[in-house]
């Protein structure tokens, strides 16, 4: 009958921002007082964990976000980092498909930067410290 379509898709809506709400799940590290904020998931995560600890000891502010989960995405998380953070740096082994995601959760309430390495090129913490130090 009329408005069955509508009643189903309004109760994926509703299962959509449960698993939203109960599902998500992300990693963090040394973001308390971070600076500068580090967003990677995978093999990139690892070369950022590496660069926090590096930077760290260098004296930059520098934190970790990995998301463990791309979907749902850790918007939330992100959200409330950007109203602290100066910049958003996400390093990814990709053309930058989770930048865009990024981008959707921080709406602009700081600057996000992106690092690349596509083809199988595998970023470096040397890199990553760089671009942090440049002020991205």
């Amino acid at each position: 009958g009329e408005g069955r379509l509508e009643a189903h898709n309004l109760a994926l809506k509703n299962k959509y921002h449960e698993i939203g709400d109960d599902e998500v799940r992300v990693e963090e590290t040394q973001t308390e007082d971070a600076e500068t904020l580090l967003v990677a998931f995978g093999t990139s995560a690892r070369v950022c964990l590496g660069a926090v600890a590096e930077g760290r000891a260098q004296g930059l502010r520098i934190g970790l976000l990995r998301p463990i989960t791309l979907w749902p995405f850790p918007s939330r998380a992100l959200a409330r980092h950007a109203e602290k953070v100066r910049s958003i740096l996400v390093v990814e082994m990709n053309m930058g498909q989770m930048v865009e995601d990024v981008r959707l959760a921080v709406e602009g309430r700081c600057p996000i930067h992106f690092h690349g390495r596509p083809g199988g090129g595998l970023p470096t913490s040397r890199e990553v410290l760089e671009k942090v130090r440049e002020g991205l």
